[in-house]
């Protein structure tokens, strides 16, 4: 027999566990390595999803203040992350091309890039009071949290939001497949894990259905994102291909960079196309006939 009426994961204890699991990350580590760094933006993200998805119904700007907060936290720990994962990319580079890089271990560049401390602009004092700020803001917002009013919110309206997710990510889709520039494959990569990450609430809708998509998504982001962290080191060194002054040797690692980059893209243009597709219906690439919620 069909069932008439399946109820959605509850929204405030997800909300409160991601803060709260951010909140016991920073608490457990003396230093912001480069996993701590990651998990904690990962649910700053996932915080931030599930205020956009509620902002509707939420009164007096709650969902725009506590999302604006989340950001900040994000921010302030974006250094530590993208100083790590560029020197672990070059390094993986060099573990392929050997003999490349060993033609470029004069480039000052280069050396900095790969070999200069993680954080050494701020020293430990800097770091630890960093930290606190960070803690206190995520305190301050699992607060405020507390005692916002959450059980009246009406499913229905988050299915809409949902779709509206849903049809930002068609745009971002359709920008990126027609001009395929960093900036436009970095939007369209926070906005599909917008969308992912507020899935998870729709998934008793279709458990195997929504749980093949997250995947299929989820596996998606993490091709946009590598190549967003090639672009980043291409940025790092300021490359210009039409300057005079480049070494052979800079422009032949930028274009291996390039074609890494190709690779990771390739594999996102596919799945994109299935369920982004301009004119795509938010209700059959979730796979469930719309009952009762």
């Amino acid at each position: 027999m069909e069932l008439d009426y399946i109820s959605l994961r509850p929204v405030k204890p997800a909300l409160t566990g991601y803060i709260r699991k951010a909140q016991s990350l920073i608490k457990t580590s003396t230093y912001p390595d480069e996993k701590m760094v990651h998990d904690v933006r990962v649910l700053m993200k996932k915080s931030r999803s599930i205020l956009k998805l509620i902002a509707p119904q939420m009164t007096d700007g709650f969902a725009e203040r506590e999302i604006q907060e989340l950001r900040d936290v994000g921010r302030e720990m974006s250094s530590w992350r993208e100083s790590s994962v560029l020197q672990k990319n070059l390094k993986s580079l060099k573990k392929h091309h050997s003999a490349l890089f060993n033609k470029l271990q004069e480039n000052e560049k280069l050396v900095s890039l790969m070999y200069q401390p993680d954080n050494e602009d701020e020293t430990n004092e800097v770091i630890t009071n960093k930290l606190e700020l960070i803690l206190e803001k995520l305190n301050k917002t699992a607060f405020r949290i507390r005692f916002e009013q959450m059980d009246k919110i009406d499913p229905n309206l988050l299915l809409k939001e949902l779709e509206r997710s849903y049809n930002v990510v068609i745009d971002n889709y359709l920008k990126s497949r027609n001009k395929p520039v960093p900036g436009n494959l970095h939007k369209f990569r926070k906005r599909s894990k917008d969308f992912l990450y507020q899935l998870w609430f729709f998934k008793p809708l279709n458990t195997a259905s929504i749980k093949d998509l997250e995947k299929r998504l989820d596996n998606m982001a993490q091709n946009l994102g590598k190549y967003n962290d090639l672009a980043q080191i291409i940025k790092a060194f300021g490359y210009n291909y039409k300057a005079t002054s480049n070494q052979p040797e800079l422009d032949e690692l930028i274009l291996i960079i390039r074609k890494e980059q190709e690779r990771y893209i390739s594999k996102i243009w596919p799945v994109a196309h299935k369920y982004f597709c301009p004119g795509s219906k938010l209700i059959n690439v979730l796979g469930f006939k719309l009952l009762i919620i």
